[in-house]
């Protein structure tokens, strides 16, 4: 196993420990320090393994799959549990998880007619906005500023889903027509 591989396993693998450290009462204000801590260790991960890969061609189909799921499933398990701790919406992750399980269908209706969807750009501000979305969310700093710019960049994360959404669906729509 290469190590891009090895850092989306890991990623995979702090999941859990973000979680336990954000929702656990044992850990009183320290907690959210400590879940922001992994959040972000794991967040960069995903920004090394994609650049190792590239870098010294290290891609393969395990990449391929599990680097996009370890995404999701980092951002998902957050942001909800930022919902149980009352800290976003909602209504706002729903539309963010229901967008990535529209992406997960057309690249599995892409993959069985033998098409391969890279991410796009408008993917990579999305992701890189939900990450810090979700940072400044888990930290939770008191004052004035900081719940507008929790505001801000909860608003800047739900539009730049939809606009990668409208991005993806109009640059792959000939994904859904049928193959003969």
């Amino acid at each position: 196993m290469n190590l891009p591989n090895k850092l989306t396993i890991f990623r995979m693998i702090l999941i859990p420990f973000f979680v336990f450290f954000l929702l656990a009462p044992y850990f009183e204000e320290y907690g959210s320090y400590i879940a922001a801590a992994v959040f972000v260790i794991a967040s960069v991960t995903d920004f090394l393994d994609g650049k190792i890969a590239r870098k010294h061609n290290l891609v393969t189909n395990f990449g391929k799959f599990m680097d996009p799921l370890a995404d999701k499933l980092l951002v998902c398990s957050a942001l909800i549990c930022l919902v149980e701790l009352s800290r976003i919406p909602a209504w706002i992750v729903i539309i963010i998880i229901a967008r990535e399980f529209i992406i997960s269908g057309f690249r599995l209706v892409a993959a069985d007619n033998g098409v391969v969807i890279a991410a796009g750009y408008w993917g990579k501000f999305k992701t890189a906005s939900q990450m810090v979305t979700v940072v400044i969310l888990v930290l939770n700093i008191p004052g004035p500023f900081f719940s507008v710019l929790e505001t801000v960049f909860i608003y800047l994360s739900l539009a730049l889903t939809v606009i990668s959404l409208v991005d993806y669906i109009i640059k792959n729509k000939d994904v859904l027509k049928d193959q003969k």
